[in-house]
């Protein structure tokens, strides 16, 4: 369930907002202040960011300035009709998108839906996450955890053959491949320790080792990651 933080100064306004996207399946959390969304983007994860651009104090162009500086969180302007400068100035901040008040409602939920899927790609794409049968396998994190979440420990060449294998889905990786990956070397070390690696990973991500549906070998070339990725 996508987090959307709603930074509005005008009550009812809001109020409608949150209401309407409540309805849509979000989580919404919902401030008058930038001080006050703060606060909250410290303390929780948060998805999109929909901004009055005239807040008081800190207005919506301040923080979008801010966040775009360190995150890749979605952010949507709300504008008036007339802040044509504003908006452009606020896309070239770095805001993805903007709204004009009075807006639309299903307009905004089709904006909003594209901006999160974007967004969403982009984080994957830049954590590494792979999701395979029950297991979900985070590479940033470099850790690996089933789909109830259960950690499956991993050691750090356990990790280093599973990340190449899985970044190589459906391609043969040879044992010298993957023993360089272990070892940093290209040469030098016994391949036939890839093998004791690939029988401890197929214990903890096969249903049957003996025959695996996950990690197959390639007899006379290496291992293959077959198993579908979403």
């Amino acid at each position: 369930m996508a987090h959307i933080l709603i930074i509005e100064d005008e009550p009812v306004t809001r109020a409608t907002l949150a209401s309407y996207l409540d309805a849509q399946g979000y989580s919404v959390s919902q401030v008058e202040t930038a001080e006050e969304a703060e606060k909250i983007l410290e303390e929780q994860d948060v998805d999109l960011l929909l901004v009055d651009i005239n807040l008081p104090g800190k207005d919506g162009l301040q923080i979008t300035r801010e966040q775009r500086a360190k995150s890749e969180i979605g952010i949507i302007l709300v504008t008036g009709r007339d802040d044509e400068i504003d908006r452009i100035v606020g896309l070239e901040l770095g805001a993805d998108d903007y709204v004009c008040k009075p807006f639309n409602r299903r307009e905004l939920l089709a904006r909003l839906k594209n901006l999160l899927r974007r967004t969403q790609d982009i984080r994957r794409l830049s954590r590494r996450i792979y999701k395979f049968g029950k297991f979900q396998f985070d590479v940033a994190a470099r850790h690996l955890q089933t789909a109830q979440g259960d950690s499956i420990p991993l050691t750090r060449a356990e990790f280093e053959v599973l990340d190449m294998l899985v970044s190589r889905a459906g391609e043969v990786a040879s044992r010298d491949a993957l023993m360089g990956r272990v070892t940093h070397r290209q040469y030098g070390a016994n391949p036939r320790t890839v093998d004791v690696l690939i029988r401890r990973l197929r214990g903890k991500l096969e249903e049957d080792p003996a025959h695996p549906r996950i990690i197959m070998t390639v007899h006379g070339e290496g291992y293959v990651f077959t198993a579908p990725l979403c």
